[in-house]
């Protein structure tokens, strides 16, 4: 059975999903041989490509994002790259309430203006790590602002604003 795994992972300044990410680390870790950055990078853009759209005019930030990967997979430490403008997460693993709670969110986005990437993290391991215990959850640059519900896009509005008015120099 072919595996359809998808990872969430930013390249460039965009959450891009991967299928087969997770198997092609696997794959790389056991091949010893190859030990500079570049090569690494090389053999999971090829390998990757075969089941991923790829295009040429990028493929050197998708690598970059295959290298970072690889070295977290492995222990080795990362810098995370940071997106401009807010970060914002729906935690769900894809019920209604969380499906709603994501287009509610990028209407808020939409309406407010303000430069965010959104992210609708599905993973128990990753929804775990932000400690909630309900779902939906929303998560605004790192900070758990809303557990259990759909809050009205009004309230959503306001943290995204409140957020962006911290960031501001």
């Amino acid at each position: 059975m072919e595996n359809t795994d998808v990872t969430q992972l930013r390249v460039g300044k965009h959450m891009i999903g991967i299928i087969g990410l997770k198997e092609a680390l696997a794959w790389m870790a056991g091949k010893p041989e190859a030990s500079a950055d570049a090569q690494i990078a090389d053999a999971l853009v090829e390998r990757l490509a075969k089941r991923n759209y790829i295009p040429d005019n990028i493929r050197e930030l998708y690598a970059q994002a295959f290298l970072r990967e690889f070295k977290k997979a492995i222990g080795l430490p990362v810098t995370e790259p940071t997106a401009a403008g807010l970060e914002i997460k729906v935690l769900g693993r894809g019920c209604p309430q969380c499906d709603r709670l994501d287009q509610e969110v990028m209407a808020a986005i939409a309406e407010t203006r303000v430069e965010a990437t959104l992210e609708h993290v599905r993973d128990v391991v990753e929804i775990g790590r932000f400690g909630v215990l309900g779902m939906p959850a929303l998560v605004v640059n790192g900070k758990v602002v809303c557990v259990g519900s759909v809050p009205p896009r009004s309230k959503i509005k306001a943290w995204i604003e409140q957020a962006a008015d911290q960031q501001q120099p």
